[in-house]
């Protein structure tokens, strides 16, 4: 059994969510002072997100599985702990290898992210589940948005080592809180954590559910990094010729996708997750449509934009609750499986960007985004019924051998 969460604590795990993923990408419009403050090149020093990334995935593969052993108030401030102090020492680096260090350190602690997502979504009421793991995602797309201005904001103001600072009294802030409100029941676990982390690769066998929220997933995300890559070199080069300033204004347009999460959640309580996930597409398919006809007329192109966030951010929160419901008490370890391969897959929608607008041109790269988006809506169409659980033959197998 799990305990409901007190007042405030969805909001309490969304400001965790977001100030936390925050540190992945606060110290990016910092880089050129931070190669210059170092002494080391650029092109070391852009290493830094990603090493964030490493870490991140990192995380949800080792420590998301722990959201089935631990009890939440432990175990979010533990990890809220790591990272003020991971944060403290890339404050403190003397160099790039201790900074890259840090940063491997930053990324697995801020997976812890994604744990809130999971707890809230396990801890909700009855029927609320979507609407707990879409204020979650609210939270983690506000700290996604506005990390970049606020760190380039504070970084002006107080430099770089002070603004990391700045992010770690911020996690140490939301460690006390978390310590002192969050459920204190601990998970009754069937497996214990290193059995949990050999089960993972099997889970995708177990789950064809699993499988299919992965694949679409996977889809949209590497949209959406083929996307915003791509959209960030075409507006940097002639005839656009934008400096980064300009540019990440762009990333403002995603405060459409922040705003509809909520209703995203309740949407998906009421009626079904795949039912979200399908018009979420369509609506992210409106955007890139809009998109591939072109960058020349800047509020299309913010539309175009608003509305393409918007969809992959809704169905990310709308498939995300149907992987916990398939079974809360392992839903640490169906999450971690899905987080890591999604971001496997999103990373290669970044790779692919730059050959891919070498090849095809910014139209033929928002068509091939575009393409990816209506397979994830013919996917999403195609699940009906929602897993709650696995079969009876799999529960037997998971099972205790006592209990057979």
């Amino acid at each position: 059994m799990t305990g409901p969460l007190r007042r405030g604590g969805t909001f309490l795990l969304a400001s965790t969510a977001g100030t936390a993923i925050a540190n992945n990408y606060a110290i990016q419009p910092a880089l050129a002072s931070v190669a210059a403050d170092l002494g080391v090149p650029l092109s070391v020093v852009g290493l830094v997100p990603t090493a964030a990334l490493a870490g991140c995935m990192t995380g949800f593969a080792l420590l998301l599985p722990l959201t089935d052993q631990l009890a939440p108030n432990r175990l979010v401030a533990a990890q809220l702990t790591a990272l003020a102090a991971a944060l403290i020492l890339a404050a403190a680096a003397p160099g790039a290898v201790v900074l890259l260090a840090a940063y491997l350190l930053i990324g697995a602690a801020a997976g812890v992210a994604a744990q809130a997502g999971n707890i809230a979504g396990r801890h909700a009421p009855p029927g609320r589940r979507a609407t707990g793991v879409a204020t979650v995602a609210a939270g983690m797309s506000a700290g996604i948005l506005l990390s970049r201005l606020v760190g380039g904001s504070l970084t002006d103001i107080l430099g770089w080592r002070r603004m990391l600072l700045v992010f770690a009294a911020l996690a140490l802030l939301g460690a006390i809180a978390t310590a002192a409100l969050l459920p204190r029941q601990r998970p009754r676990p069937d497996r214990t954590y290193r059995a949990a982390l050999i089960s993972l690769p099997p889970l995708l066998r177990q789950f064809p559910q699993l499988r299919r929220a992965v694949a679409t997933g996977g889809l949209w995300y590497f949209a959406f990094n083929l996307i915003w890559v791509a959209l960030a070199l075409t507006l940097a080069e002639p005839p656009h010729s934008l400096g980064p300033t300009t540019i990440g204004l762009y990333s403002l347009a995603g405060l459409l996708g922040f705003a509809a999460l909520p209703l995203t959640g309740r949407l998906a309580d009421r009626y079904s997750p795949h039912t979200v996930i399908t018009v979420s597409m369509l609506g992210a398919a409106a955007g890139a449509t809009l998109l591939a006809t072109g960058l020349n007329t800047p509020p299309a192109t913010a539309l175009g934009l608003a509305l393409f966030d918007a969809g992959c951010f809704a169905a990310q929160a709308a498939n995300q609750s149907r992987i916990i419901a398939l079974d809360p008490q392992r839903s640490g370890s169906l999450s971690s499986i899905y987080l890591v391969l999604y971001f496997t897959i999103g990373a290669v929608g970044s790779a692919l960007a730059a050959p891919l607008l070498n090849i095809l041109g910014w139209h033929g790269t928002a068509l091939t985004a575009l393409a990816a988006l209506l397979l994830a809506a013919a996917l999403g169409r195609g699940t009906r019924q929602t897993r709650r659980g696995p079969t009876r033959d799999t529960a037997r197998r998971l099972a205790p051998r006592s209990q057979r």
